[in-house]
């Protein structure tokens, strides 16, 4: 009988023989969750030192366990350890290597089991990497603020349905942006909060029969509140059941996702011929085999893309969990692929855009010239009719003849003579014209929250301030 034909030895007390080697291939998963072998080890850590606390282990004992789980991490970051997909996963894999050097070993699993050891690694690998990815937000929001300081009187079109609509200011439409990724770090935070709480000791579903001091490990770890008070989970079942946070952090990553595809979108127009109003840097485009003219904007066009692969990971897990019974099922399993991937790809995307953003250039002519439009400029007409007593509704239509007018004579809003003008309505008397001045329509927008340049200005020095 070969090796992996004998009883399994985390489990096999009950079997006469190990699972099969097809079985041992669908069923493994050190090949993905050994990327949690940094939080299994600091989670074995601090569970032998509760375990010593409270008598289970002596303090020789507890002091060798900790020995021999610091050696094998200095092992498996030098990409010296052993990994055996016989032992299925990287639970049993820093175990099995562990016994063998410390024989007091044996006693490590005391008072856990699998389902909480992996709910407490993969809550700790979730707070590690919603502290990286919001450094990483802070990356592309410095980008951005960067951008939108430097271009702050840069005038272009702001656009509704991709129909030219109203003059913005580049700063503007770029902090508006950085307002979404600003939600995108709280959402973030969120998750981080719904992780930090710890399932350790929770055990298979209904804790353990031994005297063992939950706080203590929780505390250790790093599952604490605001005031270091020690948080752990409050229900067994649901401990080692759950997945919200690993759910949370993909719909963050997927909503963040969404964002930076609005923002690519953006800059892929922004870059064409057609527009020409910004310039990406060569760094982040590239040519065609063909093509010699060709400038192509991949860096932006793949983080597009990207947007479908954090939905997919948000999908996988919503649909893996919708039908579960309490409580742990081998399905959670393949909670971990989608998770790693969305963390993989929301900080590789986050960094490709800030370093975009950081090399992009506006060409201020070609902005100006397309925000020159007198049609842009319409709504301000309105307004200034407003003012001269008219209902917004009846102001909204006259204009709206004015525009059909200038259509049809072929000639800029603004040029149309006060004749022509009367007969779209009475009220365009004497000054309307005025309406048509870019600087007259950005200084009259200086409300919270508008495209004015001293409105703009706050808006930047909120957010330098925020971002020191």
């Amino acid at each position: 009988m070969s090796a992996r034909k004998k009883a399994q030895a985390t489990w096999g007390g009950r079997f006469s023989a190990g699972p099969a080697e097809l079985m041992l291939r669908f069923g493994e998963s050190v090949s993905f969750d050994r990327r949690l072998w940094a939080q299994d080890i600091r989670g074995s850590k601090a569970h032998a030192t509760m375990l010593s606390q409270v008598g289970i282990l002596t303090a020789r004992e507890c002091a060798a366990i900790v020995k021999g789980l610091d050696g094998i991490a200095k092992e498996i970051a030098a990409g010296k350890f052993v990994w055996s997909e016989a032992l299925e996963d990287v639970h049993m894999n820093i175990e099995s290597a562990l016994t063998k050097r410390v024989p007091a070993a044996a006693k490590l699993h005391t008072a856990r089991s699998r389902n909480d050891q992996v709910a407490t690694d993969v809550r700790l690998w979730i707070k590690d990497q919603a502290a990286a990815v919001d450094a990483s937000l802070v990356g592309l929001l410095r980008a951005l603020v960067e951008l939108a300081a430097a271009n702050a009187t840069v005038i272009l079109p702001g656009y509704t349905h991709l129909q030219r609509a109203q003059p913005v200011s580049a700063a503007h439409h770029l902090l508006a942006y950085a307002e979404m990724f600003g939600r995108d770090r709280t959402r973030f935070a969120a998750a981080a909060a719904s992780a930090n709480w710890c399932p350790l000791g929770s055990g298979a579903i209904a804790g353990t029969t031994l005297p063992i001091r939950r706080e203590i490990t929780a505390k250790l770890l790093g599952f604490v509140d605001a005031k270091g008070r020690p948080q752990v989970t409050t229900n067994s079942m649901d401990a080692v059941a759950d997945r919200d946070p690993a759910t949370e952090f993909c719909f963050a990553a997927a909503l963040c996702g969404v964002h930076l595809s609005r923002l690519a979108e953006d800059m892929i127009l922004w870059s064409t011929a057609e527009f020409g109003f910004a310039r990406l840097p060569d760094e982040f485009s590239t040519g065609s085999s063909l093509m010699p003219q060709k400038r192509n904007p991949d860096s932006m066009e793949l983080l597009r893309g990207k947007a479908a692969r954090f939905q997919a990971s948000l999908t996988h897990l919503l649909t893996l969990t919708k039908g579960l019974p309490l409580t742990y099922n081998r399905d959670l399993q393949d909670d971990k692929p989608p998770l790693f991937d969305a963390a993989d790809q929301i900080l590789l995307s986050l960094d490709v855009a800030a370093a975009t953003l950081r090399g992009t250039t506006f060409n201020r002519a070609r902005c100006l010239a397309a925000a020159s439009d007198p049609a842009l400029l319409a709504t301000d007409l309105a307004d200034w009719l407003v003012l001269k007593g008219m209902p917004f509704r009846h102001a909204h239509h006259a204009v709206g003849r004015l525009v059909a007018l200038a259509e049809k004579s072929g000639v800029p809003l603004d040029k149309l003579s006060d004749a022509t003008a009367l007969t779209a309505d009475a009220a365009f008397t004497k000054g309307w014209r005025e309406v048509f001045s870019l600087q007259r329509g950005f200084a009259a927008r200086e409300n919270t929250g508008m495209p004015g340049p001293k409105a703009v200005a706050r808006e930047l020095a909120r957010w330098q301030k925020a971002l020191r």
